[in-house]
């Protein structure tokens, strides 16, 4: 991005390095509301594009360019969720959200930065998390990523969303009622990549019976594609069927590669083929059981871990 000036005073503009300071904070909100990094890094240069559409005197006047920018970056996510559920319609198989690699794990880097250095890899991202978001209206997904993950006050929140206060506090309160189902029962770290690990070589020796022992016997496993490449168009249920598929695709590449990595900061699995990433794979275990698998075969969502090798 070139630095931004007043047309023809030839100076840099005094509030750059305050409004660029934002935009670690925004591409994290932004992620989190529409769970693709792509999308999330456009909405934030819209942001700024509005920024320096305005004049000096406007931009002066704005008491808190932050607030400001967050506003915008939210009511523009709040537009594009609604727009995407039409979009998602027409989606080739199950939409999954956009999976990000650690970039401690990797020795190279992603064109434009690691994502790791702007997304903040806690529970708010893990994959788990970012589907159950994706079952939230676009009012309620909104209002709960400010209030309950970024801790806005309803007030603020009510100006963003363009409700009231109370309104904005029922939204965030059913978004946290979907959201206490599926995280009610969380498994330390530790074991989570242990539960991984156990199911890799499971995977690799293609031992159904052994799979089957990891897997949650109403386990399902989704996949993205996008229509771009070969993959599930439907989930699969059971953990009979799930572990004889998953057995099939190592029959059917043998050359595939398994790596342990981080996905979306929880214990993943990664699948590379004659040195390219061609799937990324999610987890959400509860004990020492896999209830589901996603994984993002679509390479237009593989692009953070494409770059990397």
């Amino acid at each position: 991005m070139s630095t931004p000036s007043e047309p023809g005073d030839g100076r840099r503009d005094p509030d750059l390095a305050e409004v660029m300071s934002e935009r670690r904070q925004l591409i994290n909100l932004a992620y989190r509301m529409l769970g693709s990094l792509a999308d999330a890094e456009d909405v934030v240069q819209e942001s700024y594009t509005r920024w320096y559409a305005m004049s000096r005197q406007q931009r002066a006047a704005i008491e808190a360019p932050g607030a400001w920018l967050t506003t915008v970056v939210s009511r523009i996510c709040l537009d594009l969720l609604g727009s995407a559920r039409v979009r998602r319609e027409r989606y080739v198989g199950d939409w999954i959200p956009e999976p990000l690699p650690d970039h401690a794990e990797w020795s190279g880097g992603w064109p434009g930065g690691d994502p790791a250095d702007r997304i903040t890899l806690d529970e708010s991202v893990s994959m788990a998390f970012l589907v159950v978001l994706e079952s939230m209206t676009p009012a309620e997904r909104v209002a709960f990523v400010l209030h309950d993950v970024f801790r806005y006050p309803f007030t603020e929140v009510a100006e963003i969303v363009g409700r009231t206060p109370a309104a904005c506090r029922k939204l965030a309160s059913s978004a946290r009622h979907r959201i206490r189902g599926p995280h009610s029962a969380a498994t330390p770290s530790a074991r989570r990549a242990g539960v991984v690990r156990d199911f890799k070589q499971a995977w690799e020796a293609r031992d159904i019976a052994a799979l089957v022992g990891i897997l949650d016997p109403d386990v399902t496993a989704t996949a993205d594609g996008g229509g771009l490449v070969a993959s599930l168009r439907r989930p699969i249920e059971g953990a009979v069927d799930v572990a004889r598929y998953a057995v099939e695709i190592v029959e059917l590449a043998p050359d595939m590669t398994i790596l342990e990595r981080t996905v979306n900061g929880q214990p993943g699995l990664v699948a590379e083929r004659d040195g390219a990433v061609i799937s990324v794979m999610a987890f959400d275990i509860v004990g020492d059981r896999v209830r589901h698998i996603w994984a993002v075969r679509n390479p237009e969502k593989l692009r953070p871990w494409t770059a990397e090798s």
